[in-house]
């Protein structure tokens, strides 16, 4: 570990709504969870990493492979929660959070959630990258971001946005140069951000997305995003699984 970089801490929970006990579904005789783990030493071995679980189960199969844990509460409502929870324990300075369902992440993910939270007023920062496909673009699984023109997050959405009102093709957004944006859910947070966000009430617009970013920007928090080339393969349903290539 480096001074002086932020602290990777992947929330970890069994209780996935959508997918019930997905880090522990085997591929190539490994669970998932730990091909994140053994992912994330490879390509950010130089930055301190803890592993934010739910419970002993996910404890016992990390703690076996060498990974640091910390225990947090199994009812907290999202991600960004447990991390909170566990900082409070840990209080580092910056943290970046990536997916424990999400065993593709790169190097160039990580750097740029390092550089995106030194923007300007950036309490957090996160990832989007270009939609290059209709079906993908209409999925409810895959989420939205529109940004400013500052590059600052204005709204994430399940829903197919921004809407092209002068024409049904997917096509014709690229001929107006503007490629509709993909989230990724991985952030960077600022400490007193993630002090803050642990005392507030879920918002309206994340429970009716269940998408915990909303909090942040209904409570006036600025999201940076930054687009990159490449997405990752996050595993939402069993058909996800198909596609990891490890």
């Amino acid at each position: 570990m480096q001074p002086n970089l932020p602290t990777i801490i992947v929330p970890a929970r069994l209780a996935s709504t959508r997918f019930p006990n997905k880090l522990l579904c085997e591929l190539e005789g490994l669970p998932l969870v730990l091909h994140t783990a053994k992912r994330l030493a490879e390509v950010a071995g130089e930055f301190e990493i803890i592993f934010a679980v739910d419970g002993v189960k996910l404890e016992e199969i990390l703690s076996k492979e060498g990974f640091e844990c910390i225990r947090t509460d199994p009812d907290l409502p999202s991600g960004t929660d447990r991390i909170a929870q566990a900082n409070l324990k840990l209080g580092r300075d910056k943290v970046i959070n990536v997916q424990a369902d999400e065993p593709m992440v790169r190097k160039e993910h990580i750097m740029s959630l390092v550089s995106g939270l030194e923007k300007p007023d950036a309490e957090i920062s996160t990832l989007a990258t270009h939609f290059r496909k209709s079906h993908d673009f209409h999925d409810p699984n895959q989420v939205k971001v529109v940004l400013d023109n500052e590059g600052f997050a204005m709204y994430f959405s399940r829903s197919s946005i921004p809407y092209h009102r002068d024409s049904e093709r997917f096509e014709d957004f690229s001929h107006k140069n503007s490629l509709p944006l993909k989230h990724l859910g991985l952030y960077a947070y600022q400490k007193n951000f993630l002090l803050e966000f642990s005392k507030l009430k879920q918002g309206k617009m994340e429970k009716l997305e269940k998408l915990e970013q909303l909090r942040a920007l209904e409570f006036g928090y600025k999201i940076a995003v930054t687009i990159v080339e490449h997405g990752t393969v996050g595993v939402d349903v069993p058909s996800d699984l198909v596609k990891i290539r490890l």
